[in-house]
């Protein structure tokens, strides 16, 4: 398992330079079997580091660029009468794939940004009284640009809740960046990303993070933080329930990423600014800035 998690993580350090850390945090996520939101400015790589995880993978792909016209029935499909048949026939929209990049999400309506929402919960698509299950493995991966710019329409918090995380990519550092521009940006055909594992390959790391044991110190320190978070006068509300199970989850994901089937604190601390960082936040005039690394500092290691 560990040749595969490395020639993933290598697979797709080919394409985007640079960043492994954050390919370490987004393949966490879809380890811990989540949902990733990408924050960032535009050009910074976001739609890229999408494409990439699901060809290395070797997941079914589709993009769905969010924009202030679209519709709930552009993205989960729609009925339209089939005079042959005499019938409404059903045609599934893009969200009836393994892995779907919406594309700055933000951009989009209120009313299209929730129809996401019963996708990334139960992975399925309830219209005209009819469920239709997705394909599994199933994962949405959403960029959005900072909520300063022009033509946002902010995420509501119940669906940032759903996000299990919440990474930036930031900009290359120098080396990187002189790679990007010496080989034109990776446009060239010898930058496809390669293929290191597939849909089967890929749910039996899922099955095996799982199987990672956590320790009841280490629960009770999981648990020290969530309740931190609610007593706290510096955040405007605590970390949900759905919050901690993420964090559990993630912890296990790094875990396995490192070799090992139990988790430690180290585990926690590194998961948990991607895991929290979007979930809190802090009240007006308080001091916070950093509200992950807050608290982290505030809650000691049992």
């Amino acid at each position: 398992m560990q040749a595969q998690i490395q020639a993933i993580i290598h697979n797709s350090s080919r394409i985007i330079l640079g960043k492994e850390p954050q390919i370490k945090l987004a393949l966490a996520t879809i380890l811990a079997r989540g949902h990733l939101l990408i924050e960032d400015l535009p050009g910074m790589g976001k739609t890229t580091l999408s494409y990439t995880l699901a060809q290395v993978l070797g997941l079914q792909f589709n993009r769905v660029q969010f924009t202030s016209d679209l519709l709930p029935g552009d993205i989960l499909g729609v009925s339209v009468y089939d005079r042959n048949e005499a019938a409404f026939k059903f045609h599934p929209g893009p969200v009836f794939t393994q892995v779907l990049l919406a594309d700055e999400v933000n951009r989009a309506t209120p009313k299209t940004q929730s129809a996401l929402l019963e996708v990334m919960e139960e992975g399925q698509v309830t219209l005209e009284g009819e469920t239709r299950p997705l394909p599994k493995p199933f994962f949405v991966i959403a960029t959005q640009n900072p909520a300063h710019h022009i033509g946002t329409f902010a995420l509501p918090e119940s669906q940032l809740d759903r996000f299990l995380m919440c990474i930036r990519l930031g900009y290359p550092d120098t080396r990187a960046e002189r790679s990007l521009l010496q080989n034109n940006g990776g446009r060239h055909g010898s930058n496809i990303p390669e293929q290191a594992i597939d849909a089967k390959g890929l749910t039996a790391l899922q099955q095996a993070v799982d199987n990672i044991h956590l320790s009841d110190a280490l629960l009770d320190y999981l648990q020290a933080l969530l309740q931190y978070s609610r007593s706290s006068s510096h955040f405007t509300a605590g970390l949900s329930p759905r919050a901690g199970l993420a964090l559990r989850q993630c912890a296990q994901a790094w875990a396995l990423m490192h070799g090992r089937d139990f988790a430690i604190p180290e585990d926690i601390q590194a998961v948990l600014p991607g895991v929290a960082g979007h979930r809190l936040q802090p009240v007006s005039g308080s001091a916070v800035s950093d509200a992950a690394q807050h608290l982290l500092n505030a809650v000691a290691i049992p």
